[in-house]
């Protein structure tokens, strides 16, 4: 997009891997069950994989990515990541995706479903990988 438009362009994606599944679903998170499924039918998907092969080793951690293309500089990556562990039941209605079953190490025994907005912020993956993002490009443009 950088190159076609002259612009800077930002991009990102995410997963979750799960420790007992050799990292599955990874960056198919969104896209592991067909294009039809919902956010439930993939989290409730997960849970019944992780019950039926891996009972004992639901630790689990979000992984995000972003990217940054400026006009005439490198491509810059930066990646963050949340540990925790699945629950089951889900718990929560706040977030998406597999937010109600990712209990965050983090967070006081509270799921990302349950967490509101600025707790979960203070331990997101995204936040993550956008800060180390920040703090790169702050790192490249101070003086020496």
């Amino acid at each position: 997009m950088c190159k076609q438009t002259g612009l800077s362009a930002l991009a990102d994606d995410s997963g979750i891997e799960v420790a007992g599944l050799g990292g599955f679903p990874g960056p198919h998170s969104a896209r592991w069950l067909g294009p039809d499924a919902t956010d439930r039918d993939r989290l409730l998907g997960l849970l019944q994989r992780v019950a039926r092969e891996t009972p004992d080793d639901r630790r689990a951690r979000y992984v995000a990515a972003v990217a940054l293309a400026r006009p005439g500089e490198q491509i810059r990556v930066a990646t963050g990541t949340c540990s925790g562990v699945l629950v089951d039941p889900p718990r929560g209605d706040r977030g998406f995706g597999y937010d109600p079953a990712f209990l965050s190490d983090e967070l006081g025994g509270l799921t990302f479903g349950e967490a509101d907005d600025a707790l979960k912020d203070t331990v997101s993956h995204r936040a993550r990988a956008l800060r180390t993002l920040l703090d790169a490009i702050s790192g490249a443009r101070s003086p020496s």
